[in-house]
């Protein structure tokens, strides 16, 4: 099958989150939301995949710009969310990591069908990691592993 010339493949993993409690992907937004992809975490990794659309033109615009189901916030601002807890269908503890997708450049989308990038699952205080992640360190080509 032929990669969509218009779509980004975006691979997230989700460092070591606290145990005993449920992660998906946020489809849609506000009240009319859907939890995707749920998975109990036990502290490993956490693993999601999405398929999102490019927007823009590379003649006209810096920075290409998306839409889709998954993709949240303004022009300029855009991100995914990763729910926590009852937000994601789940009991308890409830949160949001708001995953950006800004520093996606035209050069990546030209050169890949697919982008990867690994975030923090708890933060500091040893609570599962929300809000925007800080520091992000951006999306990266993805590496074919054996």
């Amino acid at each position: 099958m032929t990669p969509n010339p218009n779509t980004i493949t975006l691979h997230i993993t989700l460092q070591k989150p606290p145990g005993n409690l449920t992660y998906s992907l946020q489809k849609g937004s506000g009240s009319r939301y859907e939890p995707v992809q749920v998975q109990p975490s036990a502290g490993n990794d956490l693993y999601f995949n999405l398929t999102i659309e490019i927007k823009g033109d590379p003649q006209t615009q810096e920075l290409p710009d998306f839409r889709g189901p998954f993709v949240q916030g303004p022009v300029g601002g855009r991100f995914i969310y990763l729910d926590i807890g009852s937000y994601a269908g789940g009991g308890g503890w409830s949160g949001r990591l708001k995953i950006p997708l800004t520093g996606i450049t035209w050069n990546q989308l030209t050169t890949t069908a697919e982008l990867e990038t690994t975030v923090p699952g708890t933060g500091k205080n040893g609570m599962p990691a929300c809000a925007t992640v800080k520091p992000f360190g951006g999306w990266t080509v993805k590496t074919q592993r054996s």
